[in-house]
C-alpha cells in the first residue's frame, strides 16, 4: 500500500477525529474557533492521531474511544506548535503565516492553553489511567524539550546525547504516548503496550531527524519554512552536529559567526551546504534515521501481519522519503 492509500483506507476514522476535533472547538469563544482552525487546517499529515488511529486498528478497536484519543494527541501536537512559534518568533507554520503572526501572541498563548487543557479532558474520558499517565508525561516532557533547545542555542558543544534529549521531548515522546494509548485502548497485553510505545519513540526520533534534514533541502512551498530556518534560528540539529564533528578550527569559527548572526544570507547559507556536501553530512544524517526506523519496525515484529502493521510500517517508510 502507498501513503495516500493508507489514507484512503482509513479515511473515515480520519473523518472521525476531524469531526470531534471541529466540536471540540466549537466554543463561546469565537476566538478559539477562529485561531484553532487556522491551525488545524494547515494541511498537516495529521502523523500522531493517524499513530494512535492505526495502533488501536491492530486491536480492532472502534468507536468514539479512537477519534477522543486521536483528537487529544493532535491538540496536544497543535497545543506545543503555537508555543513554539510564538517563542522562535517564526512567521510561517506550514507555508502559511503563523497564527501569532496574525492574531496576536496574547490570544494564541491562550488558544494553546485551550488546546492542553482539552486534551487531557478528552483523555480523562477516556478513563484508562495509563493513557492518561502517558500523556500527561508527554506533555511535561515536550515543554523539558523545548527548554533544553532554548538552553542550547547557538552553542557549537551540544552532544548527541543533548540533541536525542531534546527531540525525544519535541516529538518522540508524544509519538510514544499516541501509539501506546492505542495499545492501551485494544486491551493489549504489557508486552504489546511497550513494543508499540518503543516503535512510537524510535519512529518520533527519525521523523524529528528526517524533518530536521529536510530544513536543509525541501522548498518552503512544501515543508512550510525557508530554507536553513534551523541555521537562521541557531538551532544545532544533526546534520550541524555531523558537521561539526568533522570540520577544522577556521570553518568552525565560520560555523560559530554564522550561527550568531541575525540574519541567515545566501552566502553564508551556501557555505554552509557546501561543507554538508563536502563531508558526505546529508547522507550521513539520513543513515541515522534510516537506521531508527529500521530499530522501530523491529518493534512490530511479534504482531500479526494485517493493514494496520503494514500501514504503521509503510508510514516508518515515509519519514525519510516525504519532501526529498
Amino acid at each position: 500500500m502507498t501513503i495516500d492509500e493508507i489514507w484512503e483506507h482509513y479515511r473515515v476514522d480520519l473523518e472521525q477525529a476531524e469531526t470531534k476535533i471541529n466540536d471540540t472547538l466549537k466554543t463561546v469563544a469565537p476566538a478559539i474557533s477562529v485561531v484553532g482552525n487556522h491551525l488545524l487546517s494547515s494541511g498537516g499529515k495529521r502523523i500522531r492521531p493517524f499513530l494512535a488511529i492505526l495502533s488501536s486498528k491492530l486491536f480492532n478497536v472502534n468507536g468514539d474511544s479512537v477519534s477522543t484519543l486521536a483528537c487529544s494527541v493532535e491538540f496536544i501536537h497543535t497545543a506545543s506548535l503555537i508555543h513554539d512559534d510564538v517563542v522562535d518568533g517564526a512567521g510561517v507554520r506550514r507555508g502559511k503565516p503563523s497564527a501569532h503572526s496574525l492574531y496576536g501572541n496574547q490570544l494564541v498563548v491562550l488558544v494553546g492553553d485551550f488546546l492542553y487543557a482539552n486534551a487531557l479532558r478528552l483523555a480523562n474520558l477516556l478513563q484508562r489511567q495509563t493513557i492518561m499517565d502517558a500523556l500527561c508525561n508527554a506533555t511535561a516532557k515536550m515543554s523539558e524539550g523545548e527548554l533544553v533547545q532554548l538552553s542550547k542555542k547557538g552553542r557549537i558543544d551540544m552532544t548527541m546525547d543533548d540533541y536525542m534529549k531534546i527531540i525525544r521531548g519535541k516529538t518522540a515522546i508524544l509519538m510514544s504516548a499516541a501509539c501506546k494509548g492505542g495499545a492501551v485502548l485494544g486491551n493489549a497485553s504489557q508486552d504489546q503496550v511497550d513494543s508499540l510505545a518503543a516503535f512510537g519513540l524510535k519512529f518520533g526520533y527519525a521523523f524529528q531527524m528526517a524533518d530536521d534534514i529536510l530544513d536543509y533541502m525541501a522548498e518552503e512551498k512544501k515543508l512550510g519554512k525557508s530554507l536553513g530556518k534551523d541555521l537562521e534560528e541557531g538551532k544545532i540539529t544533526l546534520p550541524l552536529i555531523y558537521l561539526l564533528q568533522e570540520i577544522g578550527r577556521e570553518e568552525t569559527e565560520e560555523i560559530v559567526k554564522i550561527l550568531k548572526s541575525d540574519i541567515l544570507s545566501e552566502t553564508d547559507l551556501a557555505y554552509v551546504l557546501h561543507l554538508f556536501q563536502k563531508h558526505n553530512t546529508i547522507e550521513k544524517s539520513f543513515n541515522k534515521a534510516k537506521s531508527l526506523l529500521h530499530e522501530a519496525k523491529k518493534e512490530l515484529e511479534p504482531f500479526e501481519d494485517s493493514v494496520a502493521k503494514q500501514s504503521l510500517l509503510t508510514i516508518a517508510d515515509y519519514v525519510v522519503t516525504r519532501q526529498k
